[in-house]
């Protein structure tokens, strides 16, 4: 039961760390320097997170792709917010 509740925080926050990540990212050019950062900033979080919960390295592909989710909630946010 701990691992399901420490896996699902660790998705959770990388889902939510980068949604405002996102949001920024809608600013620059794509494969930018600042459109870089922002894809990226929020990894060595991740990554630091996951060891220190004691998750293998089998949890990486879900972590990165909750990250993925997150970018792109915040960049539709950020485009319906220009539209309005």
């Amino acid at each position: 039961m701990h691992l399901i509740l420490t896996f699902g925080g660790l998705l959770a926050f990388a889902l939510l760390i980068n949604v405002p990540f996102g949001y920024l990212r809608q600013n620059y050019e794509k494969f930018t320097f600042g459109w870089y950062f922002y894809v990226h900033i929020s990894i060595p979080i991740i990554i630091y997170l996951r060891i220190k919960s004691g998750l293998s390295w089998k949890f990486i592909p879900f972590t990165l792709g909750s990250a993925i989710v997150g970018q792109i909630i915040g960049g539709r946010i950020r485009r319906r917010k220009t539209i309005d």
